[in-house]
């Protein structure tokens, strides 16, 4: 929730009669988070949004999680993971906890139906591919390198243009802008590595004022459901409010650099409950003339990292390519591979695209992620004999 939004046509108080103009009352909704203590927005629609003809059982796969056991680094080849269908029923997860879960989608196809997480926030990195985010609030145009923050409980439909494959981010919480950006009125502060006019709202469109049976699948923290609703989703004559889904690009994302190398927390994007997460983009290096560019070694001594490789040269990695993950876990150091030091001596920057988590409960691994692991990787620090 970037700022306040306001779109489409709106009474002058909230609460008060809003009439169509054949003489009926518009149907205010608010739609709110954290019952009525945090951000929320107010819809207007054309007619209720609680006409429900039929609710139905939904029969989704559930995942099971292994435990990280034995303990260890580990690096999963996700690109060749074969998915497909549309952004829903495409998804794989990798990884997950109580308070996260990852997965990666290759949508090909448009989605029939609409979706609804009431189980927290979802955000969907556009690893490739262009298409539309349609939603009551408006549509969200979105292309390579965005992050879709959706608020839990939105109603959405992702229309791909061309296929898209995505790194998807399910919360059991609100993600969020990280509070060190804020000012105590909220506004992003200068040192902020981007500024409000960097995030897109969405574009509300003429409202759909059809009636018929429309499909709405909803989860809720393993719990599913099929709604056949009798309005249109998109029936919304106007909205306000700090609520919303919206787009950021990776590459309005202005790195914060410094004269020794910088910490993971100085590329922080968004947080949430249990949940941190960066961008690294393309970069100048450190200006000490004998500064070392790429990260030193760390002990992640109380979270895993995770890491997804997007796209450019990764200095500090070797056997990564594009679409890899990465498992750093809690308790395993890891840092630049053998020979990744002396390689970055007297480079002056980085192309590098690759977005992070790190959560501090212990992560899980589904089999998808198994099924395309190297099983080598935390041999990969290992340094070559010399001939």
């Amino acid at each position: 929730m970037p700022s306040y939004v306001r779109a489409g046509s709106l009474p002058h108080k909230r609460h008060i009669q809003f009439r169509r103009p054949d003489g009926g009352l518009y149907a205010e909704e608010l739609f709110s988070t954290k019952g009525f203590e945090s951000v929320y927005s107010l819809l207007y629609h054309q007619r209720p949004p609680t006409a429900t003809l039929d609710v139905r059982p939904w029969h989704r796969p559930s995942v099971t999680f292994l435990p990280n056991d034995p303990l260890r680094n580990r690096h999963f080849k996700v690109a060749q993971l074969e998915t497909s269908g549309d952004a829903i029923d495409s998804r794989r997860a990798l990884l997950g906890n109580d308070d996260i879960v990852l997965s990666i989608a290759h949508a090909d196809r448009p989605m029939e139906y609409w979706y609804r997480n009431t189980g927290g926030d979802e955000m969907l990195f556009i690893h490739q591919g262009a298409g539309t985010l349609e939603t009551p609030f408006g549509e969200l145009a979105y292309r390579q390198h965005d992050f879709l923050v959706i608020p839990t409980g939105t109603t959405y439909r992702v229309q791909p243009a061309a296929p898209t494959r995505m790194f998807v981010h399910e919360s059991s919480g609100a993600i969020v802008i990280p509070r060190k950006y804020r000012n105590e009125f909220g506004q992003l502060q200068e040192h902020a590595p981007y500024y409000e006019r960097d995030f897109r709202a969405p574009l509300l469109k003429s409202p759909v004022l059809a009636r018929g049976e429309y499909e709405v699948r909803v989860s809720n923290r393993g719990r599913h459901a099929v709604y056949i609703v009798e309005n249109h989703p998109c029936d919304v004559i106007g909205w306000d409010g700090y609520c919303y889904p919206y787009a950021f690009n990776v590459e309005e994302f202005a790195p914060i650099t410094g004269q020794l190398h910088q910490p993971p927390t100085a590329h922080a994007t968004f947080e949430a409950p249990g949940a941190a997460f960066c961008a690294f983009v393309p970069r100048l290096f450190d200006y000490h003339p004998l500064a070392i560019p790429v990260p030193y070694n760390h002990s992640s001594v109380d979270c895993d990292e995770v890491l997804y490789y997007v796209s450019g040269n990764f200095m500090s990695r070797r056997g990564v390519e594009e679409g890899s993950v990465t498992l750093h876990a809690a308790g395993a150091p890891h840092g630049p591979q053998p020979g990744a030091v002396e390689g970055s001596l007297g480079k002056s920057r980085t192309d590098e695209i690759a977005v992070m988590v790190d959560t501090f409960k212990p992560l899980h691994l589904a089999q998808s992620a198994l099924d395309v692991e190297d099983p080598a990787y935390f041999r990969s620090w290992i340094e070559a004999p010399a001939t």
